[in-house]
């Protein structure tokens, strides 16, 4: 049997990339500082090891304003392309916009989902927590904490 192999690329395709092997984990986000990074009102981050991503074409832009927390994106079309998180460790999460056929990631729960904006509205069975959907290490802070800070 093959391993699963997924494509993506940027809205103007000046970035793309080849994904193998199966997601490890994929869910719903809700926070706000995905909210703003996006410039949407959720995301669906798709979970991948590092080592099972292949950039073919384009080398992505990173930015951090968050310690820990790496997120990339095409310096042309500013498509997002991923988060990388020093709490989760071994972990890259491709942005569900950035892959060629997304319908192919159904997600398995919701983080952060009392940070949901309140026209959001859901149907599904879903596990909904109020924090990461992934063990994660403390030290890093989350969301919340970064949003009473930003605030002062």
């Amino acid at each position: 049997m093959e391993d699963r192999i997924e494509t993506g690329a940027c809205f103007c395709g000046a970035i793309a990339a080849e994904f193998s092997s199966d997601p490890f984990w994929i869910a719903f986000d809700h926070d706000d500082d995905c909210r703003r990074a996006i410039g949407s009102p959720l995301t669906v981050w798709v979970g991948y090891r590092p080592d099972q991503v292949r950039f073919l074409r384009g080398v992505p832009k990173a930015y951090s304003k968050t310690r820990g927390i790496t997120r990339t994106f095409c310096g042309t079309c500013g498509t997002s392309i991923s988060y990388a998180d020093d709490g989760l460790a071994d972990e890259l999460y491709v942005s569900i916009g950035f892959l060629d056929n997304p319908e192919r990631f159904a997600p398995s729960a919701h983080a952060y989902w009392k940070m949901r904006l309140p026209w959001v509205t859901i149907a599904d069975n879903l596990p909904k927590r109020d924090g990461y959907t992934r063990r994660r290490d403390a030290t890093f802070g989350t969301p919340k904490d970064r949003q009473s800070k930003d605030r002062r």
